[in-house]
């Protein structure tokens, strides 16, 4: 065993923050702390755990989760989380490396050999979802998911709703699933509506049809719709979860490994899911190491179903050239083929990081700030 030299971190276009951690014995790995749009918060998160953990032993990896997250009293949280997921994936990487063994090994082997995928189509304010689903089609895609509307009133003309129906008949009509992000942005009282106006053409899921600190609209949903409903980037730990495993409300869950604590607690999350027949399909708009990280959680989960890639997303697109592709040295991890990804098997999480492009853009990335909706008098909308 060797103790932790160093931790650094590194904010990189489009929007993501990597982390490194090197042990003394020059054993690294690499991990992903990136919560988009909050970077600065977890930069000085990191840099307040990275003076806590130089020192300790990089192999346990859960005696250094649970200081990260008992010992600083007040617990949880997108920013903590965050921040202790870039270090906990990092851990596991430098774990698997040093044993020269892909990471699946150590969460107890393989229950597939490649990966179901998605990929998004059509932007925050959707559009031209024809062409685009077409285009992921030639990718390899089978699914895609896009956002239900735009920006929706707390309670808005039921005409504001009547695009999102055509978009769904779009893209199913090419022969593609898609799922629906309601991300948040409808109160119940539009939420319902779409939901059943949804329902006879059988999205794969709508996400997070209210915030997620509705849980009680969520439930009465639940009993509204046959539509499975997804929801759990703003979920961060196995307690946040909780609640709605005991309420029944949900049928996927999509913790983000990124925001929830990292490979570690993403596990436990899936098992705690699993006893209540709830499958997991990750949230994962990010880059290249936390989808690493993802593909090899789900070589290992029974109750996993499908994972988001942000290959092409929107927010890469206005980046110009920096996508899912960079920082790997080899691009095609991420070929598609028929719906999935083969699994990796290199060691640690199976991508080699070309780190000197990532010192590189790192030198001037700025931090990505978020966006929003205003309605026309001026009040704020859920983005």
């Amino acid at each position: 065993m060797a103790k932790i030299k160093t931790i650094e971190y590194f904010r990189v276009l489009p929007r993501w923050l990597f982390v490194k951690v090197c042990d003394e014995q020059g054993n690294y790995g690499w991990g992903e702390s990136t919560l988009e749009g909050h970077t600065l918060a977890v930069e000085g998160c990191l840099d307040s755990l990275r003076g806590r953990f130089v020192g300790y032993e990089a192999d346990d990896i859960e005696h250094l989760w649970q200081t990260a997250y008992r010992l600083g009293f007040y617990r949880g949280g997108p920013v903590l989380m965050s921040a202790l997921s870039g270090i906990d994936i990092a851990l596991w990487d430098l774990k698997a490396r040093r044993l020269h063994l892909p990471l699946y090994q150590l969460l107890g082997g393989k229950v597939r050999h490649k990966v179901k995928v998605y990929a998004w189509i059509g932007g925050d304010r959707p559009r031209d979802v024809e062409k685009a689903a077409k285009e992921r089609m030639a990718q390899g895609f089978t699914a895609i998911k896009m956002n239900a509307t735009e920006d929706i009133d707390w309670l808005d003309s039921p005409r504001a709703l009547d695009s999102s129906v055509e978009r769904l008949k779009t893209v199913k009509a090419l022969g593609m699933d898609a799922g629906l992000d309601f991300h948040g942005r409808l109160h119940k009282p539009m939420a319902k509506q779409l939901a059943k106006a949804l329902e006879p053409y059988h999205p794969l899921f709508i996400e997070e049809p209210l915030l997620s600190e509705h849980s009680e609209g969520i439930k009465q949903l639940s009993l509204l719709t046959t539509i499975p409903i997804a929801l759990g980037e703003r979920l961060y730990s196995r307690w946040d979860v909780k609640r709605f495993l005991q309420d029944t409300s949900v049928d996927i869950l999509q913790p983000d490994i990124s925001h929830c604590g990292g490979i570690s607690e993403l596990c436990k999350i899936a098992t705690m899911a699993e006893a209540y027949d709830v499958a997991i399909a990750p949230h994962c708009p990010l880059g290249p190491i936390a989808l690493a990280a993802c593909v090899q959680f789900a070589m290992t989960a029974p109750n996993f179903v499908i994972q988001e890639m942000s290959i092409g997303i929107h927010y890469n697109l206005e980046a110009g050239q920096y996508d899912l592709t960079n920082y790997v040295k080899d691009k095609s991890v991420w070929d598609v083929k028929d719906g999935y990804v083969e699994g990796l098997h290199g060691e640690g999480l199976g991508i080699e990081v070309d780190e000197d492009e990532v010192r590189q853009v790192a030198k001037t990335a700025p931090a990505w700030t978020l966006r929003g909706f205003t309605g026309p008098d001026g009040s704020i909308r859920e983005w």
